[in-house]
């Protein structure tokens, strides 16, 4: 049951509570401000939070297909497109058609890109030294328990309605 102590009422960068969704409301405020800190650990990279991942799929596994990275971030293909033509604008990623199939994308880092690897991992260790500071493991390793759980109660389809 969420306590009046709870409440963001007043502050500046306050977001509007949600009546009787409390976990929900402390899910999205800790998202943004995950967030927030990811894009100031990546400010000197030159990436907006959410290109690193991309950057690290390709670093990870080299060179894909477009329609590869889209299922693999498991973003919308528009998003992910937005993402590849701003990272091909810094300089950061080539696009170029499939040698099978020239309907097909495939995208690489290239030098550029690959010079962020190092700068790109401090950040997310930074991130995540930031993120567990004060756990304990046993703590750390629960809020990754709850988290799993989360993530797995919102991309489980629901049971039928009605069904035995």
């Amino acid at each position: 049951m969420p306590r009046e102590s709870d409440s963001v009422e007043g502050r500046e960068d306050a977001v509007p509570t949600v009546a009787d969704a409390p976990m929900s409301e402390a899910l999205f405020r800790a998202a943004r401000v995950h967030r927030i800190m990811a894009g100031s650990l990546l400010r000197d990279t030159g990436l907006y939070p959410g290109q690193e991942v991309l950057m690290m799929q390709l670093w990870e596994r080299g060179e894909q297909r477009q329609a590869d990275l889209i299922k693999t971030l498991g973003l919308d293909p528009s998003t992910v497109t937005k993402m590849l033509q701003r990272l091909e604008q810094s300089g950061f990623v080539t696009r170029k058609p499939f040698p099978d199939d020239r309907r097909a994308v495939v995208v690489s880092a290239t030098r550029a890109g690959q010079a962020l690897c190092d700068q790109v991992r401090r950040a997310w260790r930074e991130l995540e030294q930031l993120t567990a500071a004060g756990f304990t493991e046993a703590e750390y390793r629960e809020a990754m328990r709850v988290l799993s759980r989360i993530e797995a109660n919102l991309t489980t389809p629901p049971p039928a309605a009605g069904g035995s």
